[in-house]
């Protein structure tokens, strides 16, 4: 089975978004808001990955994946840190760059391009 590009990407953002959401657990602070923390976590990975996998479909370069990853996530992620708080900046940002480092390199490698007549895969 083969997954396009922006499918993998949702597949594969989703899924790190929901175990960067789970990860919330360690910090007990958060009890309260755990639903929220679990969901919007996801919902990042899922846009994060939606649009990393678009742009690798784009554009046929590893370096562009990776950075676009890295750049998409960071991006979403600091619309969360605007609503969260600052004080959360890098529990926030470093997963989710992470995140789009992993998806960016997952999409470029892994992921099927659709469409491209002229595709050299």
């Amino acid at each position: 089975m083969s997954l396009s590009k922006p499918m993998l990407g949702l597949a594969l953002g989703g899924t790190l978004g929901l175990l960067d959401g789970l990860t919330g657990f360690f910090e007990p602070s958060l009890a309260p808001v755990m639903g929220s923390v679990i969901i919007f976590s996801m919902l990042k990975g899922l846009v994060s990955g939606v649009l990393i996998g678009y742009v690798s479909q784009k554009a046929d370069s590893m370096l562009v994946g990776v950075l676009a990853g890295i750049a998409i996530a960071a991006l979403l992620s600091f619309l969360v840190i605007l609503r969260a708080g600052m004080a959360l900046f890098w529990d926030i940002m470093l997963p989710g760059m992470l995140l789009g480092l992993i998806v960016g390199f997952c999409t470029q490698k892994f992921g099927q391009d659709v469409g491209a007549a002229g595709s050299h895969h």
